[in-house]
């Protein structure tokens, strides 16, 4: 066994070695060198996998663990880089299909950002948008795609759609134009 402390021989933590680690809380555990970063004094290491994760190719769990915390550990041997790129597995469908989701989800939230409206107008599509499907039309709020709000955005501005939508969005509008004014005065 060796100490991090104790002088242990640097090659030991060189990328690729396999080392059993005692820390100073007590935890045990083997993992395989990534880097160790001597001026930050981190060893980051890739441990064994415990159990298959869902989906092709092995889970992999990596630690990061500042050397200071290693009570001892034992050299078990060396082997192959955990960077190799021909050991790595991506599931290219996979980030494929994050990747597209992020997207949709990016274009769905520009969306909800009025283009040329007030602080205000933004404030009241927002509020709005928590009980009622909305989305804008240039600067006009257009409410369940029939009603229609535009600046200034009181309840006399809302027209269109069928006299119980557009009565609905009246008083959803007023109660919501009351608190964003509540909350103006009250200085949040």
């Amino acid at each position: 066994m060796a100490t991090v402390d104790g002088g242990g021989n640097p090659e030991e933590l060189a990328v690729g070695c396999m080392l059993s680690i005692r820390t100073t809380l007590g935890d045990e555990f083997e993992g395989q060198v990534v880097t160790f970063d001597r001026p930050s004094n981190i060893l980051v290491l890739q441990e064994a996998p415990s159990k298959p994760g869902p989906g092709p190719g092995p889970r992999r769990n990596i630690r990061l663990l500042k050397a200071n915390y290693i009570k001892d550990f034992t050299f078990l041997g060396h082997a192959a880089d955990p960077l190799d790129p021909t050991n790595c597995f991506l599931d290219l469908a996979a980030l494929q299909a994050r990747e597209d989701l992020a997207i949709r989800q990016a274009e769905a939230d520009a969306e909800r950002i009025g283009v040329g409206v007030t602080s205000e107008a933004q404030s009241i599509f927002d509020a709005l948008s928590k009980t009622l499907p909305v989305r804008w039309d240039k600067t006009v709020i257009v409410v369940m795609n029939e009603v229609r709000v535009s600046s200034p955005y009181h309840p006399d501005s809302v027209v269109g759609g069928t006299p119980a939508a557009n009565e609905r969005v009246k008083k959803v509008l007023d109660f919501e134009r009351k608190r964003l004014q509540l909350r103006s005065s009250s200085g949040q």
